[in-house]
């Protein structure tokens, strides 16, 4: 291929080089904020940040290299991260939102938040959705994962630094998504000839967005924090019930499935792991949180 410009719009050789340059200053950004980090004492935050780095770099490394999508590998990733996020959400946020409400006279202000979080995350994806159609300089899938990982990092943020007392499990299981995120995303840059290094910036986004917000502290009013904490709850929600794995005709797993044979038998195999996964996931959970 050729090195030049054509029309103005930039060579594959040299989208690649942007979009490297892009993930190591994430990385880069990340890596600095962590040291600050380590310094104000924000442990939690902190893992949190790590892993989530880590899972959707790995994942993005896998689905970069991955010659096919393997539909069972996508199934079993989406429905156990989606069965812990709803789990998660559901045991932890929700409580702390209306609990916080009825202190404040009304459980029902944590339900509002909950309303909002749900209908301005599924606001926000549906538009940002349209950018796909725009012939811009930018890969729109990676803009709306880094989107998404700031705007969870920053609620992971406040959350934790208005609950130091909240445990590992909730910030962990909130991020248990990232790694199928980042592998389905490789395999989408990559069937387009784009570079899967542009998710080194949405693996670090969480981190950019959570260790700085940590130290931010929420109103002492608990009607006001009874609406943000089910504001994350339903932010978290809709996150987690957009990546229930879904197995019908038209979705990502039946564009994986319609390039094998039997397709339609394969298809009906999934609705059953996708079921099963998504059980596993909030049974792990609850588990987990039993035991500790």
């Amino acid at each position: 291929m050729s090195n030049e410009r054509v029309g103005g719009v930039r060579t594959l050789s040299e989208q690649m080089e942007r979009v490297s340059t892009i993930g190591i200053t994430g990385v880069v950004a990340f890596v600095t904020l962590s040291a600050a980090g380590i310094a104000m004492d924000v442990g939690k935050v902190f893992v949190i940040s790590w892993v989530a780095f880590a899972a959707m770099a790995l994942g993005a490394w896998l689905g970069g290299r991955a010659d096919a999508t393997n539909a069972h590998r996508l199934v079993w990733g989406y429905g156990l991260a989606s069965g812990a996020m709803i789990t998660s959400a559901a045991i932890f946020l929700l409580p702390q939102a209306m609990g916080l409400g009825q202190a404040a006279g009304s459980p029902r202000l944590g339900g509002i938040g909950v309303a909002a979080g749900i209908a301005v995350g599924y606001s926000a994806h549906t538009i940002s959705h349209r950018l796909t159609h725009l012939d811009v300089s930018f890969d729109v899938s990676a803009v709306e994962i880094t989107a998404h990982a700031l705007s969870a990092g920053l609620i992971i943020g406040l959350v934790y630094g208005s609950m130091p007392e909240l445990g590992l499990l909730l910030g962990l299981a909130i991020i248990s998504h990232k790694g199928p995120a980042g592998y389905a995303a490789a395999r989408r840059l990559t069937r387009a000839n784009k570079s899967p290094s542009a998710l080194l910036l949405p693996a670090a986004g969480v981190g950019i967005a959570a260790i700085p917000a940590s130290l931010l502290s929420l109103s002492d009013v608990p009607a006001v924090n009874a609406v943000v904490f089910g504001f994350a709850a339903g932010i978290f929600l809709h996150v987690a019930m957009d990546f229930l794995p879904n197995c019908e005709a038209g979705s990502e797993i039946d564009e994986v499935v319609s390039l094998q044979e039997d397709a339609h038998h394969l298809l009906d195999e999934l609705r059953t792991h996708a079921v099963g996964s998504t059980a596993l996931g909030v049974v792990a959970v609850v588990a987990a949180w039993a035991l500790l």
